[in-house]
């Protein structure tokens, strides 16, 4: 692996809070863990236009290529803003 793969780093967004990693993948669990989420909530990838966003299991890896945005879910039903 290069350096500048190595030193890159990759943004998403969790309800509008930047955050960062030098992963090119993390799962719904590390995602959770880096934005200090409750571990009840249900993350939802944003998904753009007309696509419905897509629920985020917590060992189910997402790339980290492009931006990312997600929203939580908490265990009433409810969305958090």
């Amino acid at each position: 692996m290069s350096n500048d793969a190595a030193s890159r780093k990759y943004k998403f967004y969790v309800d509008a809070e930047q955050f960062e990693t030098n992963e090119t993948s993390l799962t719904g669990l590390q995602i959770k863990e880096q934005a200090h989420v409750t571990p009840t909530y249900q993350l939802f990838l944003e998904e753009e236009g007309d696509i419905p966003d897509r629920a985020i299991a917590d060992t189910e890896h997402v790339s980290m290529d492009g931006k990312k945005s997600i929203s939580l879910l908490c265990p009433s039903g409810l969305w958090v803003a």
